[in-house]
């Protein structure tokens, strides 16, 4: 009886360790020119390893966005700042070891992977040019780190995202309050859409008109609500910040930071379906795997929400530990979600992790100041 009981201990235990996953992620501290690889056991979120980054010692460079390859085999880090160009950076995961980087635009910010064409896409955002003047996207060949190619969007473009097919690209352009749809194949834009929760006819009508357009001859600059933003350098009220895809690709989600709003967007109609009424400031967002929530960062409310897509309904809504609450990545279990938390002044940054099957707080990781970009890597056992 006792040998039974023996070998039943052993069995549960090795099926415990076969349970038990280490969640890893990076996370850059923007205003440290670090990187932190930060582990979560399930129960302890623990920085594993602080990499410097740039190539400046004395300056600061910016970490902005991050992006892993689809393989795990490197991650890409964009570097705000240069002379006046930004760069993108490639490392290889494990060593963090930097492999090459290449010049982009004004402020290269945040950027997604083709799963199609194996292709980088990463916006330029320009905080440093005029806010009247519409910037780009670049799209680079990560072998290679070349950049082949830049296709103009809006102003002040953010929130760079591709559908799981990797077919097409989304990017949101704050000061033009406008969606961007890139075609990742033929690498022209394809449709634009105002972000705002009721589509003018107007807008509609011209949207659906884009794909009729020569591209090759047109300034992305020249629909109605990019030549008024132009005319009267005024943003408008929407100001999106962020764009995340459907795990069915049929539905995108877009933030709208100045009107406290997230809008649900019908990929086949080109249409605003439904409207978030969130708390204040709305930053970035992200869908778990099984398409059941959506969580979302409110920078300027220092809280974090959770919202069931079914009911469309917040049902959980945590205060973050800090103030300026900034990016999320969700496991890809749907399990847990990372939220990363800029601070103020010489305040460190964070990483929170919240558990999305008991909806509570889990743990806290301190990395450097303003941290930012955050991007999954990889889960073991």
């Amino acid at each position: 009886m006792r040998r039974i009981i023996y070998l039943m201990l052993i069995i549960a235990i090795g099926m415990s360790g076969l349970l038990a996953k280490d969640y890893y992620l990076y996370v850059a501290a923007e205003s440290e020119d670090e990187v932190a690889l930060i582990r979560f056991d399930g129960k302890t979120a623990h920085v594993e390893k602080r990499i410097p980054v740039g190539v400046w010692p004395l300056e600061i460079e910016g970490p902005h966005g991050l992006s892993v390859s689809p393989d795990g085999e490197y991650w890409y880090l964009s570097m705000a700042h240069g002379m006046p160009y930004g760069h993108l950076y490639k490392y290889k995961t494990g060593s963090d070891e930097m492999v090459d980087r290449v010049e982009l635009g004004l402020f290269p910010a945040t950027m997604g992977i083709s799963n199609a064409t194996g292709l980088l896409y990463i916006v330029n955002f320009n905080l440093h040019g005029s806010h009247s003047e519409s910037s780009t996207v670049s799209i680079v060949d990560p072998d290679e780190m070349i950049e082949i190619d830049r296709v103009e969007t809006g102003i002040m473009p953010h929130g760079s995202r591709l559908l799981n097919n990797g077919l097409k690209h989304y990017s949101v352009a704050m000061m033009s309050g406008t969606l961007y749809e890139i075609d990742a194949m033929s690498m022209e834009v394809t449709r634009t859409l105002s972000t705002e929760p009721k589509m003018k006819s107007m807008s509609n009508h011209m949207s659906h008109n884009m794909k009729k357009m020569d591209h090759s001859k047109m300034n992305m600059g020249s629909n109605k609500k990019d030549s008024m933003a132009k005319m009267n350098h005024k943003m408008p009220p929407e100001k999106p910040t962020w764009v995340y895809p459907h795990p069915k690709d049929d539905r995108l989600y877009v933030v709208n930071n100045g009107t406290h709003n997230v809008v649900e967007v019908d990929v086949k109609k080109w249409a605003v379906t439904r409207t978030f009424k969130t708390d204040k400031g709305p930053y970035n967002c992200e869908v778990t795997n099984d398409g059941k929530y959506l969580v979302i960062t409110y920078k300027s409310a220092a809280k974090t929400g959770v919202w069931d897509l079914s009911t469309g309904k917040e049902i959980a809504k945590f205060n973050n530990t800090r103030k300026v609450t900034h990016g999320v990545s969700i496991s890809p279990d749907s399990r847990y979600a990372f939220v990363s938390v800029e601070g103020v002044g010489k305040e460190p940054g964070a990483v929170e992790v919240f558990d999305l099957k008991t909806l509570k707080p889990v743990a806290i990781a301190e990395i450097g100041k303003q941290a930012g970009g955050i991007a999954f890597w990889k889960m073991a056992d």
